[in-house]
């Protein structure tokens, strides 16, 4: 067994078994092999982490920026010491390629360094008062015990960006990682014990996911809800939250359109296409979902996306040649067979790929599909799978309407050698990311969020600490100036 892997729950600075024996089991998706397990916990587990956390919190709130921001840095040490073994324990739960996998575990260390360099950068106000004898101040202060909600497909990074900011605020945080991919989750425990984070600042407890999000939700000690996932799963989340008022970060589905027009790079275009189409398996929820090709250059960029899909290497993500890994369960490889199934029904032709691998289990063929319309159900849902859905377009008007034609907000891409038509993108295309003629474009640096049904608040950026901070006006008085 692995010998970062963590069995139990991490629970005010010591690992825990749940209070009952019910564990759940974690499979390696490029295998099928049981890795191991973890406890299956629910409320009660819960509640004692939350209590962990606010009585952590009573003391970590008044710790100066710049201790927080040392021991963030101390955590960054670790991470980027291990970063081989914590790579290799991803790809292992989650099933991404290697490579990836060292990408994000990289990612994890920046969104870190990132929020320790913000720490010391919240700042107040001192306003003008209207009134001689009084002065007028506004100050940030912690918003309290964060509950966070992270999903498989980027089990370690997701944490990291939701973790950094809260602890840069002077947050305490209680984190339900995805039972999918646990391990990558309950590593952060031992991390943040060696860099010498306070017991109970941060706590990790897997299980039953409906329960502990409940708890979380409900539970008036926990003051903000950080979620990423889906939008069905996001909307529950703030139905319970809205009995204690909670602040929510919402980070959920995407839809996300990628425009390619006549007079775009073709290979610049495709190679764009390929990085947000094809990274961890399509598994992303800023992927790019549906992708409008204008017709003078339809035929040319399709060609070369068969070429290029066709190249990539399936298999076991742990192999240092293969492009693409396994899905991560069966219930996401026949929701990728049901919305091709759906468009090959409807008249839209394959070019190349549309069924499972020879490799078995949950792989599947890197796959082209042309003539798709808005009448398919890929139009309006996320396919989350390694599947290229081509529309054609003939004017920009139209394919501004298209790309905007769904419930979802969060990235859009898009590929123009027009400086006009670039910044008409920017300001008509409704969404909270959008890349133009870049196909990765998440970076600690910015802010990442989406909008209409994708969520609401950031993360990342310097927007992304304010989540986890209250503002706080005072007013001093009597001064007798």
């Amino acid at each position: 067994m692995n010998a970062l892997i963590r069995q139990k729950n991490f629970i005010g600075g010591h690992w825990v078994d749940a209070d009952d024996a019910q564990t759940v089991d974690v499979i390696n998706p490029a295998t099928g092999s049981k890795i191991g397990t973890v406890p299956n916990g629910g409320a009660s587990e819960t509640e004692k982490a939350i209590a962990a956390a606010a009585h952590a919190f009573e003391s970590w709130r008044n710790t100066t920026a710049l201790e927080r921001a040392n021991l963030m840095l101390a955590v960054v040490d670790i991470i980027e010491a291990r970063h081989e073994e914590l790579a290799h324990l991803l790809t292992e739960e989650q099933g991404k390629p290697i490579a990836e996998a060292k990408g994000e575990v990289g990612s994890s260390a920046a969104y870190l360094r990132w929020f320790a360099e913000e720490a010391r950068r919240v700042y107040g106000d001192v306003v003008p008062s209207p009134i001689a004898t009084r002065r007028i101040m506004v100050i940030k202060e912690p918003i309290g015990v964060v509950g966070a909600i992270t999903p498989w497909n980027f089990p370690s990074s997701m944490i990291g960006r939701k973790l950094g900011a809260a602890l840069a605020a002077g947050c305490t945080m209680v984190i339900k990682p995805s039972e999918l991919t646990p391990y990558s989750g309950l590593i952060w425990g031992d991390l943040c014990k060696e860099a010498g984070i306070p017991d109970g600042v941060v706590n990790i407890v897997t299980g039953d996911s409906k329960v502990i999000g409940k708890e979380l939700c409900e539970n008036p000690i926990v003051r903000k809800i950080s979620f990423t996932g889906s939008t069905r799963v996001g909307k529950i989340l703030a139905e319970q939250s809205a009995s204690t008022v909670k602040k929510m970060s919402l980070e959920l589905g995407g839809n996300a359109p990628f425009l390619v027009f006549d007079d775009a790079d073709i290979e610049q275009a495709v190679s764009g296409a390929m990085a947000a189409k094809y990274r961890n398996m399509g598994q992303t929820c800023v992927c790019a979902n549906r992708f409008y090709v204008q017709e003078g250059i339809h035929d040319q960029f399709v060609k070369r996306l068969v070429e290029e899909s066709e190249a990539m290497r399936v298999g076991d993500g742990s192999k240092e040649e293969v492009d693409q890994g396994p899905l991560v369960s069966q219930d996401a490889l026949e929701k990728v067979e049901d919305l091709v199934s759906d468009m090959t029904s409807k008249g839209a032709r394959v070019k190349t790929g549309a069924k499972r691998h020879s490799l078995g289990l949950t792989y599947y063929e890197p796959t082209v599909i042309e003539g798709v319309t808005q009448d398919m159900r890929i139009a309006r849902e996320e396919v989350f799978g390694p599947v290229t859905a081509v529309f054609k377009f003939s004017d920009e008007a139209d394919a501004v309407a298209m790309a905007n034609d769904t419930e979802y907000g969060l990235a859009a891409f898009v590929y123009t050698q027009n400086l006009g038509r670039g910044f008409r993108m920017m300001e008509r295309l409704k969404y909270g990311l959008i890349g133009i003629n870049e196909g990765v474009i998440s970076t600690p640096e910015a802010p990442f969020g989406g909008v209409k049904e994708s969520g609401m608040g950031k993360e990342g950026g310097r927007q992304g600490i304010e989540d986890y901070l209250d503002t706080k006006y005072i007013c001093l008085g009597g001064l007798g100036l």
